[in-house]
């Protein structure tokens, strides 16, 4: 019986997230065009992180939240980006998602290895479109969406009331 438990516990620690809040580990984001750039340079801001499919139609409708946020806290150091990581890596179906469903922000590409690891998600883990990442001015992970999903992090009514708070810090 001991054994079942010692299973059972080994199996709960390596499917869980990483508590929080922890550091941000450092992300390359990568533009359709092949432009790179580290998450880490946008240190000093709020940076909304949302991880689509561009199929996936909440992720879709998450992007749009993610555009009136940045429309409406850019100017008091909001940064919202979204990162593409479909199982194709597609760059034109990244350009064609961020025309379509992100003009204020920009949209990069992944490959759903680097997200996974990212997000710290076990590889025996199931998730679920979209994952969203908050951070705070320091680059601490301060909420982070369910593995298997949940509305908190994808629209307006929860993520505005956590924007303002992150952002009146200093």
């Amino acid at each position: 019986m001991r054994k079942i438990w010692t299973l059972i516990l080994f199996a709960a620690i390596a499917l869980a997230i990483p508590p929080l809040p922890r550091k941000s580990p450092e992300f390359t984001i990568v533009d359709a065009s092949g432009k790179q750039t580290l998450l880490t340079s946008y240190r000093g801001k709020v940076v909304l992180v949302g991880f689509f499919s561009t199929s996936c139609v909440h992720c879709q409708n998450t992007a749009k939240v993610f555009n009136g946020l940045q429309e409406a806290f850019g100017a008091e150091g909001l940064q919202a980006i979204a990162i593409a990581f479909n199982k194709d890596d597609d760059a034109a179906k990244a350009r064609e998602f961020s025309h379509l469903y992100a003009p204020s922000y920009p949209v990069g590409l992944s490959k759903p290895e680097n997200v996974i690891s990212y997000l710290g998600i076990s590889i025996m883990e199931r998730y679920v479109y979209p994952q969203v990442v908050l951070i705070d001015r320091k680059g601490m992970i301060r909420a982070q969406s369910d593995v298997k999903g949940s509305a908190e992090l994808q629209e307006l009514v929860t993520l505005r009331p956590k924007i303002e708070e992150l952002l009146k810090e200093r």
